[in-house]
């Protein structure tokens, strides 16, 4: 063997090396991803059962327990049970939610449209940097502004009673996700061919009738899919949610039609309320005995928690899949 056929083999040898080696990193990077999804699952299942006495003696667990009935159709929750119905605290996370959802939807599709089809380059690098930096203020930082800034202005527009509030709760966590909406809806459109643009100016229509006939429909799906990733977001919320809605669990029966017409009043907005990440926080933080009744339903909670999260995240995949266009 010469010289030079000696040193192509070692080279390749060498470089199969650092693919097996490559291989093995990206697939050990994965595999403790998937890992730590599936621990994460078990403990809260686990964790869970103990609460609901229709599996607590499965895994070996005596003292008060919960039935699922209770535990969906309680009209009130308490620290200290046995009311720990958890509607209360879905209720009032959905109102965060929804109000969040009305600001930061139709905002963050306008600002994406501006950056996408209207901002000159100069502009765009401007605004582009102050999204991400609006992204990644922490969100205790919100709560405070949220508490500082955003309660007081509602209390002199509408005279709020105390501090805490569900729609100061909904400004601030609206303004916390609209950079997901607005970047996420803004790479949707960028993603539009600009022979679509073209074919349109071509039949004589106007920059607004591209932007809103042409680019917003073809990106349909990549909008959408930042709607629902901003709204998961919204739901799992904390730290703003907790200091700027308070932490006083509201009545709410589950039975009754009047209860679901509260998501929807205006005037319910104004009262504190309890979301379900502030519950779990108030459990972990609180004089709850460990192992006991209250303690487990923090796990209870946050499976309920984990549970609409994925579904929605399963949902903005689906919809993302249905209506993507391939324009290859």
């Amino acid at each position: 063997m010469s010289g030079d056929e000696a040193r192509e083999l070692t080279r390749r040898t060498q470089n199969s090396s650092r693919e097996l080696l490559a291989k093995a990193f990206f697939f050990a990077c994965a595999a403790l991803s998937v890992l730590t999804t599936l621990s994460i699952i078990a403990l809260l299942v686990f964790e869970a059962a103990k609460f609901f006495s229709i599996s607590a003696s499965l895994v070996g667990v005596e003292g008060p327990t919960a039935t699922v009935t209770e535990f969906f159709t309680g009209s009130e929750w308490g620290l200290q049970g046995p009311d720990l119905g958890v509607m209360p605290l879905v209720a009032v996370t959905l109102m965060v939610t929804i109000g969040s959802g009305l600001i930061a939807i139709p905002l963050g599709v306008a600002t994406a449209l501006y950056l996408s089809e209207y901002a000159s380059e100069s502009a765009r690098s401007y605004l582009k940097p102050a999204l991400e930096i609006l992204a990644g203020v922490p969100s205790i930082i919100y709560g405070i502004f949220a508490v500082a800034y955003i309660t007081p202005a509602l209390d002199a527009l509408f005279g709020v009673d105390g501090l805490f509030n569900v729609a100061s709760a909904c400004i601030v966590v609206g303004i916390m996700i609209l950079p997901m909406v607005a970047s996420v809806s803004e790479d949707a459109m960028q993603a539009v061919p600009d022979d679509l643009r073209q074919a349109g100016y071509g039949m004589g229509a106007t920059k607004y009738e591209v932007s809103t006939g042409i680019v917003v429909p073809a990106a349909i799906s990549g909008i959408f899919s930042s709607f629902i990733l901003a709204l998961s977001r919204a739901i799992g919320e904390t730290m703003a949610v907790t200091l700027a809605g308070g932490s006083l669990a509201r009545e709410f029966d589950p039975t009754r039609l009047s209860s679901y017409l509260t998501l929807f009043d205006p005037e319910s907005y104004l009262e504190p309320g309890m979301t379900m990440t502030a519950a779990m926080i108030q459990l972990l933080t609180g004089d709850v005995t460990g192992g006991g009744l209250a303690y487990r339903s923090l796990f209870a909670v946050g499976l309920v928690l984990f549970v609409i999260t994925l579904t929605m995240n399963v949902l903005s995949d689906l919809i993302a899949r249905r209506y993507q266009e391939d324009y290859q």
